[in-house]
């Protein structure tokens, strides 16, 4: 199987062009748990899959490490622009992606030698609240927030759609044992039966932020672009941050701006890592005995 290996701020997936290589015969929550292996596979965040689409220019699927299969993905979709622009699958630099949450628009932004350095999204609008998610618990305050509680402690924070379901917690500094620590409880919390991604925000002024993330199917990550997203939006809609903010994330640095319409524009990196041939795993031991 032919692959490529790319990253966004150190999110970083293995990305297979269907327009240029088969697939094993194997389900894909296995196939994405095997090559995100970091040990005996490729590994990776996870899986991603570049595929035709009949209501946009190209495809996207999206599987995490453990295998279960996400809406979107910030990075990943950056990351499938700049393959599908690289490798002539489109051939304007402004073009369509469908994703499981539905169809987004992306820029590329090309070099002189023709290869992508940064990517615009538009990721459309957020929505905010419990209804805009599965939700079952009884702890919303009002507003756009919940209460989660774990253990001993009452977690309040946002929640946010952007494609994905986000529950954003404003803390006065992030820090990263905390959020080892909370995020996994958070994110798999029986308030939320189809999981959610965790987000710990901290404001440094109105046009920065400090952001870490334990990613639903993934962890902690370096980076998660429909978090960051996420982040900004409900801390935008509490009126501490403008609606130009450059994110810290783990990974590095993206620029998310919410226009006057409503959607949210993503702007940052994507980089190839590696291009190789995956060799399926056999039932025969790796070492004989002598």
């Amino acid at each position: 199987m032919k692959f490529t290996k790319m990253q966004a701020l150190g999110n970083n997936y293995v990305y297979v062009s269907l327009f240029e290589t088969k697939l094993p015969d194997v389900s894909l929550p296995e196939l994405s748990t095997i090559v995100s292996d970091v040990r005996r596979g490729i590994g990776s965040d996870g899986l991603i899959l570049i595929q035709d689409s009949r209501v946009a220019d190209v495809g996207m699927r999206i599987f995490n490490a453990d295998g279960s299969e996400a809406e979107s993905c910030g990075n990943g979709l950056r990351c499938v622009a700049k393959y599908v622009y690289e490798h002539r699958l489109v051939h304007t630099s402004v073009f369509s992606i469908e994703t499981k949450a539905g169809v987004v628009e992306a820029q590329v932004h090309v070099r002189p030698d023709g290869t992508v350095k940064q990517v615009t999204v538009d990721m459309g609008d957020a929505k905010f609240g419990v209804d805009s998610i599965r939700y079952t618990g009884s702890h919303a305050v009002g507003g756009d927030d919940v209460v989660v509680h774990v253990d001993d402690t009452e977690l309040r924070g946002t929640v946010v759609n952007v494609g994905n379901p986000h529950f954003v917690t404003l803390v006065d500094r992030v820090d990263d044992k905390y959020v080892e620590q909370m995020g996994p409880r958070i994110e798999s919390h029986p308030d939320f039966p189809d999981r959610i991604n965790a987000e710990f925000v901290s404001v440094i002024n109105r046009s920065e932020i400090d952001f870490r993330v334990y990613e639903r199917g993934s962890g902690v990550t370096f980076a998660c672009g429909t978090g960051a997203c996420a982040g900004v939006a409900a801390l935008a809609r509490k009126g501490l941050v403008d609606n130009r903010v450059t994110v810290h994330l783990l990974g590095g640095d993206l620029d998310i701006e919410l226009r006057e319409d409503g959607h949210i524009l993503m702007t940052g990196e994507a980089v190839t890592v590696a291009e190789g041939t995956f060799m399926w795993p056999t039932a025969e031991p790796a070492f004989l005995p002598l």
